[in-house]
């Protein structure tokens, strides 16, 4: 079986969301033990929309994903698996928290 190193989820939103994402993103951060990335203002490596990307343990998901559900409002929130498959792990491996987008997968090695 492939090991699941970690999790990202990606906070999508727009100029209108952003205020909405980020305070999104860091109530995750004061409530759960993860890690919080960069405001991303442009689509970055395969993420058709600006985000922010929370990184967390398998430990975790159980806990987070429902919250994600809860306090999304709305956002798109994309999640995926870190096991070194960047291209299964973004596709066959994912799950979509609202709107589901086209990524860029090109980007990816």
């Amino acid at each position: 079986m492939t090991e699941i190193r970690e999790y990202h989820a990606h906070v999508y939103f727009d100029s209108v969301r952003m205020e909405q994402a980020r305070a999104l993103c860091q109530a995750a951060g004061e409530r759960f033990a993860l890690r919080v990335g960069r405001i991303h203002e442009r689509p970055v490596g395969p993420h058709p929309r600006w985000s922010c990307q929370l990184t967390f343990t398998p430990e975790l998901f159980a806990e987070l994903l429902p919250w994600l559900l809860l306090n999304r409002a709305g956002l798109t929130v994309f999640v995926h698996p870190d096991t070194g498959d960047d291209v299964k792990d973004h596709t066959d491996r994912a799950l979509w928290l609202g709107e589901m987008l086209e990524l860029d997968l090109s980007a990816l090695s």
